[in-house]
């Protein structure tokens, strides 16, 4: 015996019309609350990442407007600094020595020895900067390079035994106590210079600072070519100098610390642009900001102004810097008078010289 099913009843063309209406006006009010509640929730994600990094800020930023420097403050305080030929109150060479103990200073005087060879400097990345390029091949000689770059304890030891002025954020001539393995900060070119100098030691030419920070191998950072923020002080992640001997999991192929992050590090070398550079010849030049008319100084608009100068090269990046500009072949530079928060510097020696 069969079973009889009612026939289902013909829809017409209206209504078939009328249903795929409907069904097309759900689909798209389901699409819209989806991508609603998407947006939301990558806002309330953002707001979070927000939060966090209020609060991992170095101060509460209500107060910003009385933290915030005018552009161009380090530098002026500088100038002003220049004019001070000694300070009031300083170390001791005594008291200077007295700052840390015995296997700390012992540590800190470490040279690295960074052995003869060709090695891979600068970069062929299409996004990197202009004056990055090109990748190339230079040989350097065997040298010995600074493990650390110069802290304060070490640069109050030059100013005890010299007599040099000391950084202008040193308050009677003394560093605070906590900033002992820090390195020193507001220090010019010639500042660098004359350390190195006093210490029998010079500034490192730029590629062997590059070699001593990334090896033979091309690597973009100290460790690998990888970011990693748990390796380097930069992006306001701390919001100060740090420690040098902080970061060992950033040291270089060589062991050699802090060569990313931390304080930018004046090199020996004028900023030129590398043989076979494609990078605008612009891009060296050096230049000031200056009010050309009356208009332009009561309204505190500048003009970028040629000057005669050079620039120097700095290298590292810095506590302040973006995380890609900590790369080992990225090249910063200033003015060789310029001081500031986050300059800083190591030492190198020829292997002739005598290593203690």
């Amino acid at each position: 015996m069969s079973a009889h099913f009612p026939q289902r009843p013909e829809v017409s063309a209206a209504e078939r019309k009328k249903r795929k209406s409907y069904l097309a006006a759900t689909l798209v009010t389901c699409a819209a609350v989806a991508t609603a509640f998407a947006f939301y929730h990558i806002v309330q994600l953002g707001g979070s990442r927000i939060d966090q990094m209020r609060s991992n800020a170095t101060y509460d930023l209500s107060e910003m407007a009385s933290r915030i420097r005018a552009a161009g403050e380090d530098i002026t305080r500088h100038r002003e600094n220049e004019a001070l030929n000694t300070v009031a109150t300083t170390y001791s060479i005594e008291q200077a020595e007295q700052l840390l103990k015995d296997d700390i200073w012992s540590e800190l005087g470490t040279w690295i020895e960074i052995p003869a060879g060709e090695f891979i400097m600068g970069t062929n990345r299409k996004l990197a900067n202009d004056q990055d390029k090109p990748e190339h091949r230079p040989w350097l000689d065997t040298y010995f390079i600074r493990k650390y770059p110069v802290t304060n304890a070490e640069y109050a030891r030059f100013v005890a035994d010299t007599g040099h002025r000391p950084p202008l954020h040193w308050d009677g001539g003394r560093m605070r106590p906590g900033d002992l393995l820090a390195p020193v900060t507001m220090v010019s070119w010639y500042d660098a210079a004359a350390y190195c100098d006093w210490a029998g030691a010079r500034l490192p030419r730029e590629m062997e600072w590059e070699k001593a920070a990334r090896g033979v191998d091309g690597r973009r950072w100290p460790w690998g070519n990888i970011m990693d923020a748990d390796n380097l002080n930069t992006y306001y992640n701390v919001g100060s100098a740090t420690d040098v001997t902080r970061y060992p999991a950033g040291a270089s192929p060589y062991g050699v610390f802090d060569m990313a992050g931390n304080v930018s590090e004046w090199t020996a070398d004028e900023f030129k642009a590398y043989q076979g550079s494609d990078a605008p010849a612009e891009l060296f030049i050096p230049k000031i900001g200056k009010a050309t008319t009356s208009l332009d100084k009561s309204l505190k608009v500048v003009d970028l102004v040629e000057v005669e100068a050079s620039y120097v090269v700095m290298r590292g990046g810095s506590f302040k810097s973006d995380p890609f500009a900590t790369s080992s072949y990225h090249r910063n530079y200033s003015f060789p008078h310029y001081a500031s928060d986050f300059y800083g510097f190591r030492c190198v020696k020829d292997i002739t010289g005598e290593q203690g």
